[in-house]
Parts: C-alpha cells; structure tokens; sequence
C-alpha cells in the first residue's frame, strides 16, 4: 500500500492506494477515514486500484483553517474529482458508503465524466423522502442531545431512533494496532461530524434530473439488514424515483465492516455490471 498527499483549496488530503487494474475511489460515511475499508480493500485490490482517502478536515486530512467548518456535499465531490485527477484521471469506479454515498451522487450528478459506474449504499439523504419533514426533526434532535448531553446520548438516541442498526465501535485494546488507530481516529473525528456534518448532509437534497441523465451508471444499495429501517429507505426511495432496482447487500449500514469478504465479492461483480 502506499499513502500520499494531496493539496486543494483549503485543505490537504491524506489518501492510500493499493492494487492494480482500473481505479476504484472508496468514500467512507460521516466521522470515517479510508482505514474504513480495510476490510474489503484487500479483495478489491485483485481487480482494482483502490483509493481511498481521509475527507478534509478528518483524521490525516487537514484543514488549512485552524477551526473547523461547516462539511459540504459539493466540497467533499469536488475533492474526489481532484483525487481522480491526481492518480490518474480519466474515469473511476466509485463506491461510497453513508454519507460517503451522498458524496458518491453528487460526484455522478456534477462530475459525470469522473465517474465509470458508481455504488451509492444508504445514502442518508431523508430530505427525498415522502416524511422529510419528520426525519429532519429526527436529526435536528439528535444534535440538540449532542449539544445538551454530549456524544453517547445523542449516538444512543439516534441509533435507537434508526432502528438500533448500528454497531458500537470495537474497543482499541482488542484490535491489531492499525485496527485501533482507526477506531482511536473515528472517536476523535465524531465530535466534528456531529457539528459539522450530520445535518448538513442529511438535509442534501440530489439533483434528480442530472442523476436520471445517467442512471445507467448508478447503482443505489442497501444492508439486508436494514430493511424496514430509515437507513434503507432513501436508497429505496431513489432507486424508485430513477427507475433503478434496489440492490442489497450483506450485513446493516455499514456491511462493508461487517461482512467484508462477502460485501466485496459482490461488490467486485456488480461495478463490473
């Protein structure tokens, strides 16, 4: 594996790549960095570079502002873009997972020519569903917890409130060093991501007319375990809007920790079409 950096306007981006073959960009969800995806790299790595990076502002990501900002969906796109660029240009696969997702639609919608066929799994865009209102509040309550009674109370509350489909992080002292520095990174990084993205991301609203102009290249996915939950419901609901089939995949919201192997290999099969 080797690790670079990556200079664009207000930041610089820490990223790694492994493997040969066509370029596939993994995005992590809100708080994650590219130690995310250790899981399923690895087997991605035999049919694809893999990039992955850490999103300004996060873990080895830093920002040139000495306080932190506001995330947005376009200034995370336009960083993947830039990242592409770098390492090679042209067109890449691209998966992104949560917010990552939301990413991942922006980048097709805004950057179509960076992008050969994109995987976007539970993108936690609610303000495409029909309750939208509601599950704004929802998230918009969580931060005022957060703000009231710090990160356990409001993680506790918001994981209830979507339908206890989360996984506590592993305790450091049990993991392999690099392991535990993910996690240890993860801890550190949530505390910005409750201020600085969750909401901001939540409310993103996708440009449907660019993303059915090349629908043909998105796949919209979802945890099997998730089904019947608000973390699978706006991939479902976009999928129905595009006219796109849901595509499911192993294990909850974040399968790809959860059943690496698996969610690889079939990962693997579906951005080859």
């Amino acid at each position: 594996m080797k690790t670079g950096t990556l200079r664009v306007p207000g930041a610089e981006l820490f990223h790694e790549v492994r493997g040969t073959g066509p370029m596939l960009l993994l995005v992590p969800g809100g708080g994650g960095d590219a130690g995310t995806f250790d899981g399923i790299a690895d087997v991605l790595a035999r049919d694809f570079t893999v990039v992955a990076a850490d999103p300004r502002g996060y873990s080895r990501s830093r920002l040139d502002s000495p306080e932190p900002v506001d995330q947005r969906v376009e200034t995370q796109s336009d960083d993947c873009a830039r990242l592409i660029d770098h390492l090679g240009g042209g067109s890449a696969y691209v998966f992104g997972g949560s917010d990552g997702a939301i990413v991942v639609l922006d980048l097709l919608a805004r950057h179509p020519g960076r992008v050969r066929r994109a995987v976007a799994h539970e993108p936690p865009c609610v303000a495409v569903l029909p309750d939208a209102a509601e599950q704004l509040g929802f998230f918009g309550k969580v931060y005022e917890i957060y703000r009231a009674e710090g990160l356990a109370a409001a993680g506790a509350y918001m994981s209830e409130g979507i339908g206890g489909t989360l996984r506590p992080l592993p305790d450091p002292a049990t993991l392999p060093p690099r392991a535990a520095e993910r996690v240890t990174r993860t801890v550190a990084n949530l505390p910005r991501f409750m201020e600085h993205e969750l909401r901001q991301f939540t409310a993103y609203e996708p440009d449907l007319e660019a993303l059915a102009a090349v629908a043909d290249r998105l796949v919209l996915a979802a945890g099997r375990e998730t089904r019947g939950h608000l973390p699978h419901r706006p991939a479902a609901e976009l999928a129905r809007r595009l006219g796109r089939e849901l595509t499911e995949f192993p294990g909850g919201h974040g399968g790809y920790t959860e059943a690496p192997e698996e969610f690889a290999e079939l990962l693997a099969r579906t951005l080859r079409g």
